[in-house]
């Protein structure tokens, strides 16, 4: 009995002690591995945050650009908005429709009953000359019948003493042999509108309005505007080239129109010459040469190509851009080339001046954007691309020789013809970030930053190596192989950017290395397995290939190559980094999108 007492008293005292002992592991652990994982998931997020960090600061810059262009332009569209609201007839939007409108139809009947006039919905297409008379019945709802199309001839004016209505018109058709047909505008501005479009003696431009006409000056590309502006060059280059605030500083108003009545008269514009008189200020000169300019009836790089030399200020590299307006200036017409020619070699001697007369490049762009180039119509996104005019013009004048003393080359014609958009490129950072594997706080470990060569930076299989899981593997595999890596594969970098070397750490083994019953992880010959895949990748590097650009392209960083279209690479090998190539251009070798480039 004694003996069995004492058996159950060690086995009691035995269990005492075991479940004291297992409290101090069993309930610690599930709170280590609580906070692992909450440590994980916020190195994890550190991590996502660090690699999204340029989108979100890139992010910032492009919202405020986006504040200040919108406080920028405010007053402007403030502006715009009062001159419809008094004026909305002369800003009617372009179609293409030249004019619509109400008229009143004059429709004959047979005898005795004499004729009637009938309202109805008309509206004119200038480029096929056909004239449609829409039926309009007010007790239907307003709804309008089959329209009735005529071809216009010609438009004339009735006159008052042949008929007792006023703003009538006669609209003569071919496709009716002898039909004439009266109509009846709502008011006299009306009429005149419809005489413009349709061609009519009588045009007053109200749709189609220049500064000229509000200004009551007649400009024109011909020799006398041509011996305007070199005139005018002239005595600026020669008296007034270093005065400060040049083209900025304005004339008084009645002095720059008597200057420019003179320039433009074709019996006195040979008499004046600007640069020997002092009786006309630099100031007076320089007014009257951009008044001139503004009173063309087109801007000197046209409406029609507004748009397209709009586009390249808008997006791409600085030298696509240069190559683009280059073609584009080689579009105009010869004599506004040529006006334009010399007005820009003007300004490139101006801006070299710039510590005397403060007119740098960029000034220039903002007193000459709006004079060489607008948009026919006055819109929100004319205002909007006020900017990107001064840009096209700053293009213009750092790049004068290239431009205009140079033919565009057909490879860069061709390319603008087609416009191709290139694909989305994947940064090294997106490829690096979707191949690695999961990371895994371990706040045990100790990173040693250690000095690293560029060719050790660029041999790192892997950004990301801080897993837990990945560091027990590489132990593991260390020692089951015999032969470590080279030093240099055990060099990871942080998200910092900083090197450490892996056999310079201990680890906390229970932390890491799994249980014998549990699969084994993806990741435990994730070292071994990269240097099967290094190896299969330098026997696919021994095949050299040569390939052509098919999109242009500008380097985001020291390593990569910066190229345009049809640029031909030579040595080009599959790289290390997923979606990308390496090659050589012009004597230097780096990293080339893989989606950019065809091989020959």
């Amino acid at each position: 009995m004694r003996h069995h007492f004492h058996e159950e008293s060690l086995e009691y005292v035995y269990k005492l002690q075991e479940i004291q002992e297992r409290k101090k592991f069993e309930c610690v652990e599930p709170m280590v591995a609580f906070f692992q994982g909450v440590f994980t998931f916020y190195h994890q997020g550190y991590e996502l945050a660090n690699d999204f960090n340029h989108y979100k600061t890139e992010l910032q810059i492009n919202i405020q650009n986006t504040r200040n262009r919108f406080e920028g332009t405010r007053s402007e569209v403030i502006e715009l908005k009062n001159k419809v609201k008094q004026n909305p007839q002369e800003h009617l939007q372009t179609s293409r429709l030249c004019n619509e409108g109400y008229l009143y139809v004059q429709e004959k009947r047979p005898p005795p009953f004499g004729s009637s006039w009938v309202k109805k919905y008309c509206t004119y297409m200038k480029e096929q000359k056909i004239f449609n008379m829409f039926s309009f019945d007010p007790r239907s709802g307003g709804k309008m019948g089959e329209p009735e199309s005529v071809i216009l001839k010609s438009c004339t004016k009735k006159p008052m003493d042949s008929i007792d209505r006023r703003f009538c018109l006669e609209i003569e058709v071919t496709d009716r042999q002898g039909l004439v047909i009266t109509v009846q505008a709502l008011s006299e501005e009306d009429r005149k509108q419809w005489m413009e479009a349709m061609g009519g003696k009588e045009s007053v431009s109200t749709l189609c309005r220049t500064y000229a006409k509000r200004e009551g000056i007649e400009a024109h590309l011909n020799e006398v505007g041509f011996s305007l502006v070199k005139n005018c060059i002239r005595a600026v280059e020669s008296r007034g080239i270093k005065d400060q605030g040049l083209y900025r500083v304005v004339g008084v108003s009645s002095r720059v129109q008597k200057l420019l009545n003179i320039l433009i008269d074709e019996k006195s514009y040979t008499e004046v010459d600007l640069s020997a008189s002092e009786d006309w200020e630099i100031k007076t000169v320089t007014s009257a040469l951009k008044q001139y300019l503004r009173s063309l009836p087109e801007p000197l790089m046209t409406y029609g190509l507004y748009k397209e030399f709009i586009v390249p200020a808008k997006c791409g590299t600085p030298e696509s851009r240069v190559h683009a307006i280059h073609y584009l200036v080689h579009k105009l017409l010869e004599e506004n080339r040529e006006m334009l020619d010399m007005l820009i070699r003007h300004l490139a001697k101006v801006s070299e001046n710039c510590k005397e007369n403060l007119m740098t490049v960029a000034n220039l762009g903002v007193v000459f954007g709006p004079t060489l180039m607008r948009s026919e119509e006055e819109t929100v996104a004319a205002i909007m691309d006020l900017k990107f005019q001064n840009i096209v013009v700053e293009i213009l004048i750092e790049n004068y020789e290239t431009i205009f003393k140079t033919v565009p080359n057909s490879s860069c014609t061709a390319a603008l013809s087609s416009s191709p958009s290139a694909p989305p490129r994947l940064s090294r950072r997106q490829s690096q970030r979707q191949n690695r594997p999961l990371a895994v706080y371990n706040p045990q470990m100790e990173l040693q930053p250690v000095e690293c060569p560029n060719s050790v930076r660029e041999d790192t299989l892997v950004d990301s190596t801080e897993s837990v899981s990945s560091h027990s593997s590489n132990a593991t595999t260390s020692s089951a192989s015999g032969s470590p890596p080279e030093k240099a594969k055990n060099r990871r970098r942080s998200s910092a950017g900083e090197f450490f070397d892996l056999d310079s750490h201990s680890f906390i083994s229970w932390l890491n290395i799994p249980s014998p019953t549990s699969p084994a992880s993806p990741n435990e010959n994730f070292l071994f397995m990269s240097t099967n895949v290094q190896d299969d990748k330098s026997s696919q590097r021994d095949v050299c290939r040569r390939a052509r650009a098919k999109f242009s392209c500008e380097a985001g960083h020291s390593s990569e190559l910066s190229f345009q279209v049809g640029a031909i690479f030579e040595d080009v090998v599959t790289s290390k980094e997923p979606g990308w190539l390496e090659g050589s251009l012009s004597g230097r070798r780096g990293l080339i999108p893989e989606n950019y480039v065809e091989f020959l």
